[in-house]
């Protein structure tokens, strides 16, 4: 199938671009090469072939939900720039009105 200038035109009238005569037929050889690849494409015989979403197989990993020790709090907040009363303390970002 070959891209004429026209079908250029309209596209970029669609896509609201400004083309001139030159970008105009550059872009209609361009096209018309990429729907020839595809084209081929068309031809190859994958009626044996299992479709996929993901050229790897993947597989998800889930670890076991354990309960641990956490961090003691003195332990979390022992570089903390600021604290105050066992939690962080950070600048107010929010004016109160």
């Amino acid at each position: 199938m070959s891209i004429t200038k026209e079908d250029v035109r309209h596209i970029a009238k669609l896509a609201r671009l400004k083309l001139n005569d030159k970008e105009i037929g550059y872009f209609a050889g361009q096209l018309s090469k990429i729907i020839d690849y595809i084209d081929q494409l068309k031809e190859v015989d994958v009626s044996n072939i299992e479709p996929t979403n993901h050229a790897l197989l993947i597989q998800n990993v889930f670890r076991k939900d354990i309960v641990e020790p956490s961090l003691r709090q003195d332990d979390v907040l022992k570089n903390a720039p600021l604290k105050e009363e066992g939690f962080f303390k950070v600048p107010r970002i929010i004016e109160e009105q």
